[in-house]
């Protein structure tokens, strides 16, 4: 028998494919959201499913819903939007995390929390491991994400060792695919609109810096084996793809399998900015038996051509 449950930020990129898996094995899911940076247009076609029932809420507010288990997700992630009101993505990071998981320990179920490779800050080495503590700076213009993220796995672990709440911590690095916003200033995005307008591709730094890119259905089917997990695996656990690109060789690809007509040009790199992002997916692999099945050429293929239809 299916269960109930409670995905917030469920109209989001990550989120709405989230929604969209869990229907699709049986379960109901009330997709919970304020639509600050999710959209409705996410979730449209699940609207008519029986089991799907979307409620516009903020959960820096308390939530009073029944449910089997909860997936947290609600928080802007993309630094253009978490900037935009630090205080409030704090807030979400903080109080969020305590009004779920407050909901959790009353009805005694299991929470995912969707954390993020920014707890790992600049980091000192690569690939990083989920043992490694970060180098975070705690007052620059990242923190209220990154250091919000930080302190709503210090909650999660205190509820689990306080209450023995059921917890699962998954620590997303970058992730691309369909349903991306086309304004979150993402790598990939910005560069496939910019390549499919023939604009010129903005490049931060000299575009030596790494990222490694996860596709959607990939990091998706990761959030369901840990929260399917055993009870005694909590996380944190690394969820990504260890293949690692320097941005500048992504607007080279991408550029080229548009056919674009785009020259790339540089600015200067935003503080803070980690100039490497690769994780150690070692205990995913051991604990969960994931890893990342799609390549990088062809979720690109993917998601320019939703893009193509997204921009006409």
């Amino acid at each position: 028998m299916g269960k109930r449950i409670i995905v917030t930020g469920g109209s989001g990129f990550l989120g709405s494919h989230l929604c969209e898996k869990l229907l699709d094995s049986g379960h109901e899911v009330l997709c919970v959201d304020n639509c600050f940076t999710g959209s409705k247009k996410n979730i449209h076609h699940l609207t008519e499913n029986p089991g799907f029932e979307f409620i516009r809420h903020d959960i820096t507010f308390p939530l009073y819903l029944e449910a089997d288990e909860i997936y947290n997700l609600a928080c802007p992630a993309s630094p253009v939007h978490y900037q935009h009101d630090p205080v409030q993505t704090l807030k979400t990071c903080v109080h969020g995390a305590i009004n779920m998981l407050g909901l959790a320990k009353r009805l005694n179920i299991k929470i995912f929390q969707a954390s993020t490779s920014e707890v790992y800050g600049n980091p000192s080495f690569s690939p990083q491991n989920e043992s490694y503590w970060g180098n975070v700076n705690p007052i620059g213009i990242r923190s209220c994400y990154d250091e919000g993220k930080r302190c709503a796995e210090t909650l999660f672990h205190d509820y689990y060792r306080k209450h023995g709440l059921g917890i699962k911590i998954a620590r997303i690095f970058n992730t691309y695919g369909e349903r991306m916003a086309q304004n979150d200033g993402r790598v990939v995005s910005n560069f496939i609109i910019q390549a499919l307008k023939n604009d010129p591709v903005t490049v931060y730094g000299d575009g030596s810096q790494t990222r490694s890119f996860c596709y959607v259905s990939d990091m998706i089917n990761g959030f369901i084996k840990l929260m399917d997990s055993g009870e005694s695996f909590t996380g944190p656990v690394n969820l990504g793809n260890p293949d690692e690109t320097s941005i500048l060789e992504i607007a080279q690809k991408i550029i080229q399998m548009t056919g674009s007509n785009s020259k790339i040009i540089f600015k200067d790199l935003p503080l803070d900015d980690p100039l490497q992002r690769k994780p150690d997916i070692t205990l995913a692999e051991n604990a969960l038996g994931w890893q990342p099945k799609v390549k990088f050429e062809k979720g690109l293929e993917k998601t320019i051509e939703y893009f193509k239809r997204v921009i006409g």
